[in-house]
């Protein structure tokens, strides 16, 4: 494993500190950082909520949320738990930020590091509340999570009042799909590797397949959910994300600016999918009950306890118009209650030009790459081969598989674990710019729209399939099939 590097001094503020994401995600990353003796003594973890109880009291519910790890380095988390600390206050109100102030007061040479785990519709209020509290210092940036926006006015909108108080270098933008590792490997399997390059290209590749199934359902997040769906929550972000690594060109280097550039053409190639097409291209769903693990599951109008059009599933057939992957479909489906949590992108190769092996009647399947995301990182790629022994010329698909941590024998890091590194080193080449989250928006509206005006129903699917039947119907109208799928 590469050797770690002790980031510099810095302060971390992570507004919405008592809620889940900071709870569940952030803290324990950080921890885990800490562990790893990659943060300085003097390093600091502030977090702000509107929860007023006292320091100790939110070290408690940390150490209560980092169990089991915490159980068997108590000692580690003692040291760890004195980099934390709580202050509660209104953000929206700009007179109350003194308890902030105060602790800040003397570190200003520090980086200074702010993170949004709020909703959106708080991010442009946060960041002008540094700024007219002049906390901001020279080394500072902030992270907004995802949605950032519902649509193109909105992200806009959002950009504009962040932009207002930060550089857009100072910006990170986070999705934790790019912190995965396979996702990283992604760049060095077709740019460091002269087999992958050649091949990657519309005369040899006939599809690609891009699926983040999960098993949980919206659990408490309904009421949320309800306003976003499917779509707005994966698609926007983390699924053309992995689209444009997978159809970029190569970039000149792996300077951030270079590979965000080849990202953006990639979206500014995407087929408009509007109400002429949405039909055809689109399939949105919603998950009924069902069997989940041998238990009985409700279904989602259910937990909401009212009829609903919000989508839990989409699948999409996405088309890259240049002149790479022109004619090459892009699959990307996502969805909640699925039959497995798997993420995956798959690279269909096409079937040999000629089959000499039609005496022995022998079908010989087509070439895949699949680049595996989880639950296990690694790469798998099948071919045919003979079965061994002197039986006859059987020929079967075999795999070359490659898993990341039976390789290199190594935990792999969580990605928030990498992007807070990245934020705290200043490296923004693991983030999406504001032009790519704003192209984005424009090709996802359409599809919103297209839906609209077509008034495309929301089928049904069983919570612990692999969703509704339409999608596989569109994947069959040009002979290709999901995978895994039923």
């Amino acid at each position: 494993m590469a050797q770690l590097i002790p980031v510099d001094p810095f302060d971390l503020i992570i507004v919405g500190g008592n809620g889940d994401l900071a709870v569940r995600k952030l803290i324990p990353s950080l921890f885990h950082r800490h562990r790893d003796k990659q943060f300085s003594d003097d390093s600091r973890i502030i977090a702000i909520g509107r929860v007023e109880i006292s320091r100790a009291a939110y070290i408690k519910e940390v150490k209560s949320a980092l169990m089991p790890a915490v159980s068997t380095d108590e000692s580690e988390f003692d040291l760890f738990s004195d980099r934390l600390h709580y202050c509660y206050f209104d953000v929206n109100d700009y007179g109350a930020w003194t308890p902030l102030a105060d602790m800040l007061i003397g570190h200003e040479r520090k980086i200074r590091a702010v993170y949004l785990a709020t909703p959106p519709s708080l991010f442009g209020a946060v960041a002008a509340g540094f700024k007219i509290n002049k906390l901001m210092t020279s080394d500072m940036r902030i992270v907004l999570e995802k949605p950032i926006g519902h649509d193109f006015v909105s992200a806009k909108a959002i950009n504009d009042q962040v932009g207002a108080c930060f550089e857009e270098n100072q910006i990170f933008r986070i999705d934790h799909y790019l912190g995965k590792e396979t996702v990283q490997n992604l760049l060095a399997l077709r740019f460091a590797n002269s087999l992958f390059e050649p091949l990657w290209r519309r005369e040899v590749i006939d599809h690609v397949q891009i699926t983040v199934a999960e098993v949980l359902g919206v659990e408490n997040r309904i009421e949320f959910y309800n306003d976003i769906g499917a779509l707005r929550d994966m698609v926007q972000n983390h699924l053309l994300q992995l689209l444009c690594l997978v159809a970029m060109e190569p970039p000149s280097s792996l300077d951030d600016d270079a590979v965000r550039d080849e990202k953006l053409k990639v979206l500014r190639a995407l087929k408009p999918i509007g109400t002429d097409l949405v039909k055809q291209s689109t399939v949105r769903g919603q998950y009924a009950s069902g069997a989940v693990d041998d238990a009985v599951v409700a279904g989602y109008a259910a937990q909401l306890n009212e009829p609903s059009n919000t989508e839990t599933y989409v699948a999409i057939k996405a088309e890259v118009d240049n002149w790479r992957w022109s004619g090459v479909p892009f699959y990307l489906r996502t969805g909640k209650r699925l039959a497995a949590k798997h993420s995956e992108i798959v690279i269909q190769f096409k079937p040999v030009p000629h089959a000499i092996f039609e005496d022995q009647n022998q079908q010989t399947a087509p070439n895949s790459l699949s680049i595996m995301l989880q639950p296990n990182e690694g790469i798998k790629m099948t071919i045919m081969s003979k079965e061994p022994g002197p039986g006859g010329f059987e020929l079967k698909p075999v795999s070359l598989d490659l898993s990341f941590e039976e390789t290199f024998g190594v935990r792999y890091p969580d990605a928030y674990e990498r992007l807070l590194i990245e934020v705290l080193r200043g490296n923004p080449a693991l983030f999406m710019r504001r032009d790519e989250v704003e192209t984005a928006w424009r090709w996802i509206d359409q599809i919103i729209l297209g839906w609209e005006q077509s008034q495309q129903p929301v089928e049904s699917y069983l919570a612990g399939s692999w969703g509704p039947a339409a999608a596989s119907v569109m994947l069959d109208r040009n002979g290709h099939a999901w995978t895994p799928g039923e």
